[in-house]
């Protein structure tokens, strides 16, 4: 049922909502984009702060500031929305930078940097995987669909689901991959297949 009510949303429609209304209206449209946001803060913090922190964590602070401000944000579609959290994952990496680093005050051009990184990770995401996966569906044409993709990657096992960010996203070879995984190499690449069609599956349906 979850699952149905997810391809069944209409992000622009849930913006008027929120706009008109509620902060439960707000709770869901945010909840739509977790596992994206979670997916490019876990590739960010593994490139800038060799994992040192939890992704999920850095979500929830991005959500409780677009919470507090989400006033400021004049979009109206979906791809003004994410564009807008990104902005504000950023601003989050930025800080946490400053904090391991040591240094004091805000800098713009930092943020401005792991924007742009930001930006790159999300269009990986279709350059990587979603046009071998398979054509956009009507009623998914209007989603971002790289949102959808994390969404769909969510519900792999977690095995596949490491092989295949590792591979695509963090562009690992198969015996790095092998090595963190702390298997063969042989068995990191039957993973690496299995799970592209797990995934091609799970596109489809969330699709």
């Amino acid at each position: 049922m979850r699952e149905e009510l997810v391809m069944m949303v209409d992000p622009e429609q849930m913006i008027q909502d929120v706009r008109a209304g509620t902060d439960a209206d707000l709770g869901s449209l945010l909840d739509l984009y977790r596992n994206y946001l979670r997916l490019l803060a876990r590739l960010e913090i593994g490139r800038r702060l060799q994992g040192k922190l939890d992704a999920s964590d850095l979500v929830q602070e991005t959500f409780l500031e677009a919470h507090r401000h989400f006033a400021r944000f004049q979009g109206s579609s979906e791809p003004q929305l994410v564009s807008w959290l990104r902005q504000i994952l950023a601003a989050k990496v930025a800080n946490l930078l400053r904090h391991y680093l040591g240094t004091q005050g805000r800098d713009v051009r930092l943020e401005r940097e792991l924007e742009a990184e930001l930006d790159n990770s999300s269009r990986m995401l279709g350059a990587e995987l979603i046009a071998p996966l398979s054509s956009p569906s009507q009623r998914a044409v209007r989603r971002e669909q790289a949102v959808l993709l994390a969404n769909a990657l969510e519900r792999l096992p977690d095995d596949y689901r490491e092989v295949i960010v590792l591979r695509h996203l963090e562009g690992r070879s198969f015996p790095e991959i092998a090595q963190r995984m702390q298997r063969s190499v042989d068995s990191v690449q039957k993973l690496w297949l299995r799970g592209l069609s797990r995934l091609r599956r799970a596109f489809g349906e969330t699709e």
